[in-house]
């Protein structure tokens, strides 16, 4: 059986979270308050993981597909676990969306969506086929490595002195009702209710003990990155300009001028962005792949993954015929995110814990 350490872990869930929102901002409806915004989703996100991570240790050794039967019955457990398999396809097709709208309109102007995608998903197919250990080592790698760039990034914006602390103030000048919009309830399910799909990776990592720690400090550390993202680029451009930009942190980088010579870092930002949607969408996929498996008593998930891989790509170049199609969707996503990353896995722990409850009262009773 394939295992991954409490440090890969802390290093994938870091860059599955990180995924697309490095480009695309967070909270950006926000405006100048949207570092708060990202904050609060932060203190309620963490806390929808950590309902996640006590279901996984509630039942020990069960992953996310095998939840649903163990505790509401095949007839009904079984759909249930379908549906979070078809919906991490879903998402992986919604990343693949976003990067057809990303390169096409930034450093590839005119290449054909279906070989930037292809591309793409040959390396994903290759990781996929390789599996979650080599997935969990090459995270070793690339983590460090934008986490480098990040920091290179914020000290050459710095450098080019274009930052200016009254574009932050006042803060709160509109109150909590455009920062709690952007909270509630996007904000909650994207990255953090996403996190989900670990619980189809969880059982695969040891020491199990140091799961809860490991994946709560991964999910601190992204919120407080982004934060810093998010209050730096308000800090570059303003309130007007980051709130009505498409890719306000992929503008971030094309921003910086130092000296004249360190100019249009575009290629860095993609770079970054490349690797964290890598990162993303493999997990997704694999947790998928995984599901599945266990759903149908395979014993290789390998014969999945040709056919499973080829859907995400249909999905992925369908989606949408356009950006603003893209866009205008996801605002649509967040009363059904709710439903799938909070109020099914809510129930569900409402009834492991009457089930452990009537458990104890009938071995007392026996006893």
């Amino acid at each position: 059986m394939e295992r991954v350490s409490t440090g890969q872990l802390f290093m994938l869930t870091l860059l599955f979270q990180i995924g697309t929102s490095v480009i695309f901002g967070f909270a950006s409806t926000a405006g100048r308050d949207a570092w708060l915004s990202t904050l609060l989703s932060t203190v309620i996100g963490t806390c929808l993981i950590l309902m996640y991570l006590i279901l996984m240790r509630l039942q020990p050794g069960l992953t996310l597909v095998e939840w649903f039967p163990a505790q509401f019955g095949f007839w009904l457990g079984t759909p249930i676990a379908w549906f979070y398999c078809l919906h991490f396809l879903y998402n992986a097709g919604r990343t693949l969306g976003d990067i057809k709208d990303l390169i096409p309109t930034t450093i590839l102007p005119g290449t054909p969506n279906w070989v930037i995608l292809g591309i793409f998903m040959i390396a994903i197919t290759y990781a996929l086929f390789s599996g979650i250990e080599v997935l969990a080592r090459l995270a070793e790698i690339i983590l460090p490595v934008i986490l480098v760039l990040f920091l290179i990034e914020i000290i050459l914006i710095y450098a080019s002195d274009m930052t200016d602390i009254k574009r932050l103030q006042p803060v709160l000048g509109e109150g909590w009702g455009r920062v709690w919009k952007a909270v509630w309830p996007v904000g909650i399910h994207q990255s953090f209710g996403e996190t989900l799909e670990f619980a189809m990776i969880w059982t695969l990592c040891a020491p199990s003990k140091r799961i809860v720690k490991t994946t709560l400090f991964a999910s601190i550390v992204y919120g407080i990155l982004l934060s810093s993202f998010d209050a730096l680029a308000v800090l570059v451009f303003g309130e007007g300009t980051f709130s009505t930009s498409r890719y306000p942190l992929y503008r971030l980088v094309k921003v910086i001028s130092v000296a004249d010579f360190l100019e249009n870092l575009d290629a860095l930002g993609i770079l970054y962005f490349m690797g964290t949607a890598f990162f993303k969408v493999t997990i997704q996929v694999y947790g998928a792949i995984r599901g599945i498996q266990q759903l149908l008593y395979l014993r290789n998930s390998r014969v999945l993954v040709f056919p499973i891989a080829t859907a995400v790509l249909f999905l992925g170049l369908t989606m949408s015929n356009s950006t603003s199609e893209h866009w205008f969707s996801t605002r649509y996503l967040g009363q059904p995110g709710l439903i799938i990353y909070l109020i099914i896995p809510g129930l569900l722990l409402i009834m492991v814990l009457i089930r452990r409850k009537i458990s104890n009262i009938k071995l007392e009773k026996s006893s």
